[in-house]
């Protein structure tokens, strides 16, 4: 039998533990016939199924150590229970083997419903969760965006894509350009004004529920730049918007920030520029992220959205020449290797 399927077979005989325990402390007697179907997968090594019998729902996660580690999941949520941020409860955890029973937000994210017609709407619930988030108190015990941070997850970029998916190295003049572009977003990034930081706000991990929206995968979270979140909302891996639609969005997000005391920029102008630098900084990370899952954990589909990253870095190239050596560099190193644009 696979390891998977033996680890399966772990996770079904710890929940039914687990609900049998569960239905006994709520008076609703014997567990009811069931199913356990996939509920989403995503690029960690975490998987998540859906439990189902009469009208009840719960959310199994999977974090195999030693590729997972459930407890940050588990703190954080502890941390974001305490505002009016919508997440899952926990309900039974078994940390050593990286199962946690979790109350279920629903079946739709925002990826699977927003449209054109429904997403200022969307976008103005998720706003105000995010606001929530960035007003606690950042006392608790988290990493802080920091150089050595930024430059670990920017260096993925030459790492991953160009050395593995490009099959290119750098020349000495092309590291140099390299070195002097991750300053200048380096620099940016901790310039900015320090909140917490969800790290991957966007709609797959936001659910329809009530109340609007529920949160996911925040268990990466850290303090760091105040544009990093909003700015991932509205760039998303797998949907692209207009770019006057997403500065008003930006917009927005700043006026009700600055109201509600939030550290923003002074002026829209700086959080504008600020919000794209830190937009690049993450596109090149998730880019070089895409190309490991695929050539290091054998998941190539991510690689299909990897255009739309550099689609991403081009509008931010069109308006912000202090970067025009990043457009230098992403152009030499795709037509030495024969992308097309």
């Amino acid at each position: 039998m696979p390891d998977q399927d033996v680890r399966l077979q772990q996770l079904e005989t710890w929940l039914e533990q687990q609900l049998t325990k569960l239905f006994a402390a709520h008076g609703l007697g014997a567990i009811p016939p069931a199913t356990l179907v996939a509920a989403s997968s995503d690029a960690s090594f975490r998987r998540y199924f859906r439990w189902q019998a009469e009208g009840r729902s719960f959310i199994v996660m999977d974090a195999p150590p030693p590729h997972e580690n459930c407890r940050p999941f588990v703190e954080i949520a502890a941390l974001l229970k305490k505002s009016a941020i919508h997440v899952p409860e926990i309900l039974a955890e078994d940390l050593d083997r990286g199962f946690l029973l979790l109350s279920d937000l629903g079946a739709q994210t925002y990826l699977d419903i927003i449209t054109p017609d429904n997403a200022d709407t969307l976008f103005a619930d998720a706003m105000e969760a995010l606001l929530a988030y960035q007003q606690l108190a950042m006392d608790a015990p988290l990493p802080s965006y920091d150089v050595a941070l930024l430059r670990r997850e920017l260096q993925l970029f030459p790492e991953w894509y160009v050395a593995r998916e490009l099959k290119l190295t750098l020349d000495s003049e092309q590291q140099a350009r390299w070195e002097r572009v991750s300053e200048q977003l380096i620099d940016s990034a901790l310039a900015q004004p320090k909140v917490l930081v969800h790290r991957d706000f966007m709609p797959r991990n936001l659910m329809q529920s009530a109340p609007n929206p529920g949160v996911l995968d925040f268990q990466d979270a850290v303090y760091g730049p105040v544009t990093y979140d909003i700015t991932c909302l509205f760039k998303d891996a797998f949907l692209s918007w207009p770019q006057a639609r997403v500065e008003a969005w930006l917009r927005r997000y700043w006026e009700l920030a600055a109201a509600r005391g939030i550290p923003v920029q002074e002026r829209f102008e700086e959080f504008h520029r600020a919000s794209d630098l830190m937009g690049v900084q993450r596109h090149l990370k998730v880019i070089g992220i895409f190309a490991r899952i695929c050539h290091r954990d054998g998941k190539p589909r991510y690689l299909a959205d990897v255009p739309r990253f550099f689609t991403y870095i081009e509008e931010v190239l069109a308006r912000r020449p202090e970067l025009a050596e990043l457009g230098q560099l992403i152009d030499e190193l795709h037509t030495a290797a024969g992308v097309s644009r």
